[in-house]
């Protein structure tokens, strides 16, 4: 399938998603809203797909935010639409049992910012900037900005960033915990090629529990959550994988997973 407003490559089993709108800024239109579901969709149903990059076309924007032309638009109504469409996206990416890497190459702001937080791991080029300005506009995060900023860097942090719409750079980003690492703009998607790589190195139904018993617990408390990771330890050892990886070990050989 090809698409209007994205770029899509296979690396063997890393699906590279590029947002090309250059010359917006890659900013989010509906348009976009819609392609980036079905890229969820797709990598998800997909098992020769092991995990998603996402990155922005050109060196100035990973995403700088919503579609202004669009937003100036809305009515209460058809705003509350719009931010469900778009949380439903983030929500999708956070809960993908696949994992899911934000390459950020230039600015990530409002809802770029919203889609970076939403994937499980975030690498920075030297030149990326984060940010939530909605309120220089007047308006609030929708797509998870005010939920997930404060989760990744605390409360506080996370409440002058939102009420002041102040940006902060790379370096910034990594300090506070915001972003995994941060590299050169050549480095950034070779980077997180290899850290999707790395990933799947190891047992791939290992990796699926992991990020199941990590989202849904951040939203437990700590007695629910380790019930929870208990119940899949349980089922993971059920696994192919883990009769694999256990006699691997005890046999002092490189383990073949399957995926099962």
């Amino acid at each position: 399938m090809s698409y209007e407003n994205l770029l899509w490559e296979l690396d063997g089993r890393i699906a590279l998603v590029t947002i090309n709108r250059p010359k917006a800024l890659n900013s989010l239109s509906g348009g976009v809203i819609r392609e980036l579901l079905d890229v969820c969709v797709r990598v998800e149903s997909d098992d020769s797909i092991g995990a998603l990059i996402l990155t922005g076309a050109g060196e100035k924007a990973f995403v700088a935010g919503a579609d202004i032309s669009e937003l100036a638009k809305l009515e209460p109504v058809g705003a509350r639409d719009f931010c469900l469409r778009g949380q439903r996206l983030c929500n999708h990416l956070a809960n993908m049992l696949k994992p899911t890497i934000a390459a950020v190459n230039g600015f990530a702001l409002g809802g770029g910012c919203e889609i970076a937080m939403a994937c499980h791991i975030r690498i920075a080029s030297e030149s990326a900037k984060f940010g939530q300005p909605e309120v220089k506009l007047g308006v609030i995060p929708g797509y998870g900005g005010t939920q997930r900023l404060p989760r990744l860097i605390g409360l506080g942090r996370a409440i002058e960033w939102l009420t002041t719409g102040a940006m902060m750079d790379a370096a910034e980003a990594y300090r506070i915990g915001l972003v995994n690492r941060v590299t050169s703009p050549a480095e950034l998607i070779p980077t997180a090629r290899n850290i999707a790589r790395e990933i799947f190195k190891v047992g791939p139904m290992a990796v699926r529990y992991t990020l199941e018993a990590a989202n849904k617990g951040l939203e437990m408390s700590i007695e629910d959550g380790l019930n929870l990771e208990a119940t899949l330890f349980g089922l993971s050892i059920a696994t192919a994988d883990s009769k694999e990886g256990l006699s691997a070990f005890l046999e002092k050989r490189p383990a073949n997973f399957s995926g099962r």
